[in-house]
């Protein structure tokens, strides 16, 4: 009995240091360190209202928007309940039947782009929510979206460089460009009467 009444003890200081006390205390320091992170990275549109995270892609549709990456999250894409990736291996038929797809669409929505589609607009992120592109990706995009918002070529360019997200550290990673904060800077920018899919 003495032994277990040891051990029980032992069991319950543990379940209150690391089970209560210790996420308590993360959770607080990160509330001062880190609000904006620990709350979720939101991002707010010109009104104050929620509209998205900075972490997680959300479908664009319309031509007057830059479009994310191809999601496999979900059985419809973009389900953030739904992290993954597709799995596909590069020698799946499927996974080549689907970029094969991306390709064609692209090519009929962006038939002014010039040069090549970027291989990231074809293929899923292995979260299947990366919220990024390439500065080159948006840049391909761009004659699409100032032909339907019918601004200048050049003014959209520099808007994607404007937006553009460097290193981080100035070492790790890739130069890029959140596509939700883009668009939402398109529309604070470029309010033309335009809605989004979702």
């Amino acid at each position: 009995m003495k032994e277990i009444g040891r051990a029980l003890r032992v069991s319950a200081a543990t379940l209150i240091l690391t089970g209560l006390l210790y996420p308590l205390t993360m959770t607080g320091l990160a509330q001062v360190v880190f609000p904006l992170r620990a709350n979720g990275s939101l991002v707010k549109d010109g009104s104050g209202l929620v509209v998205g995270s900075e972490l997680i892609a959300q479908r664009f549709d319309t031509p007057a928007y830059f479009h994310p990456r191809p999601s496999a999250a979900g059985e419809k894409g973009w389900d953030a309940s739904a992290s993954s990736g597709s799995n596909l291996g590069p020698t799946s038929a499927k996974l080549r039947d689907r970029v094969a797809a991306e390709a064609g669409r692209l090519e009929k929505e962006n038939p002014q782009a010039e040069g090549s589609i970027p291989a990231e607009l074809v293929t899923a992120s292995g979260s299947g929510l990366d919220p990024h592109l390439s500065p080159e990706a948006a840049r391909w995009q761009a004659p699409r979206v100032a032909n339907a918002r019918g601004i200048p070529l050049q003014e959209l360019q520099a808007l994607v460089a404007a937006t553009r997200e460097g290193r981080f550290l100035g070492v790790l990673g890739e130069p890029r460009v959140n596509v939700l904060k883009l668009n939402l800077e398109l529309d604070r920018r470029y309010r033309s009467g335009v809605s989004r899919a979702n």
